[in-house]
């Protein structure tokens, strides 16, 4: 299945991956190969991509649309940074997606929540 996020700046990520769990408007949901079509909008918060290798990888978004096909989802979104890199750069990419998903403005429970889900995300990487 393909993956592409993209943000009016670029594209954040782009590949084959095995699945991913976005931050839904009622709540977040998985995505696998072959579910069915869709369009949804995606709040503040984390989506998570799991490579075809097994390898995680996060993007915090602030909010968004996704489109969703039987083997690829779009993702347009507003504002992301991608959690990745050496120690060094995986802290300040954890600043700067506190900061992106906190701007948004919404609920302190979905602030909060996300916010557990980097901090506790990049421990793992």
């Amino acid at each position: 299945m393909k993956l592409e996020l993209v943000t009016p700046h670029g594209v954040i990520f782009e590949g084959e991956i095995k699945s991913a769990t976005l931050p839904g408007s009622e709540g977040e949901f998985g995505v696998l190969d072959e579910h069915a079509g869709t369009v949804t909008i995606l709040n503040a918060g984390v989506v998570e991509i799991e490579k075809e290798d097994g390898s995680k990888e996060l993007v915090a978004i602030n909010w968004g649309t996704a489109k969703i096909e039987e083997h690829k989802i779009t993702i347009l979104a507003d504002g992301a940074v991608a959690i990745s890199g050496k120690d060094g750069e995986i802290a300040k990419s954890l600043e700067e997606a506190k900061e992106l998903i906190k701007s948004m403005g919404d609920s302190d429970i979905a602030i909060a929540s996300a916010t557990a889900k980097l901090e506790t995300a990049a421990k793992a990487l």
